[in-house]
This record gives structure tokens, sequence and C-alpha cells, in this order.
């Protein structure tokens, strides 16, 4: 059996299986319980040091008054 049609099969079959079966891993490692808290604080990194929250109003002023994180409730 020449290389290509070899590489070409295990292509083909086991790396397909072994791609499969990482991707369903990542899936369920990334929507596992408890990680809810984690994804909120990464999401979070840029917004650790802002003290002015986001600017809505027309006039360039915060109308909240406050800091906003992802998560918070409008």
């Amino acid at each position: 059996m020449e290389t290509y049609s070899w590489m070409r099969e295990f292509a083909d079959s086991w790396m397909l299986l072994a791609l499969t079966l990482f991707f369903l891993g990542v899936i369920v490692w990334a929507f596992r319980p408890g990680s809810r808290e984690t994804h909120l604080e990464t999401a979070n990194i840029p917004f650790r040091n802002d003290t002015t929250g986001p600017l809505d109003g027309a006039d360039g002023t915060d109308p909240k008054g406050g800091h906003y994180q992802i998560g918070d409730a409008k």
C-alpha cells in the first residue's frame, strides 16, 4: 500500500473518529454544570478596571449611574 492511500484511509476512518470525539469532549466541557460562573468571570476581564460603565446616554453620560458587568439584570 502506498503512503498516500494509507494516509487517506487513516484520515477517513480513525482521524475522523478521533476529531469527532475531541469536538464532543470540548462541547461537554464548555457546557458542564458549574461553568457559568467561570465563563461570566472570564467575559468580564476587559471591564475589571473600568470605573465609568457604558455610555448609553445621548449626551455621553451613564444613565445607569453605576458599573455594569455582563450578567447584570437590566
